[in-house]
């Protein structure tokens, strides 16, 4: 029974990281909270810069976002063009 739940809990632990940073990308494109949020397309640009530059930072959006603008030479240009906007 231990290792069914050891097994559960990885998919779960996972599905919250890319919510989080799903929420995460959208608060960014939209540059504040009572803003509209970004597009799918903006979420999907950001999220592997996330990963790739920011993973310490999850689940903080705030954090996050202020890791992505410390980062702006290392962004993708896709997401850099997300910054941008």
């Amino acid at each position: 029974m231990k290792a069914r739940f050891s097994r559960s809990v990885k998919p779960l632990c996972r599905r919250h990281r890319g919510m989080t940073v799903a929420f995460l990308l959208a608060m960014l494109a939209a540059g504040s909270a009572s803003a509209q949020q970004g597009t799918p397309e903006q979420r999907r640009a950001c999220t592997p810069d996330v990963y790739r530059l920011c993973a310490g930072e999850i689940p903080n959006a705030r954090a996050i976002t202020a890791c992505l603008r410390r980062q702006k030479s290392s962004l993708s240009p896709a997401c850099a063009a997300v910054f941008e906007q």
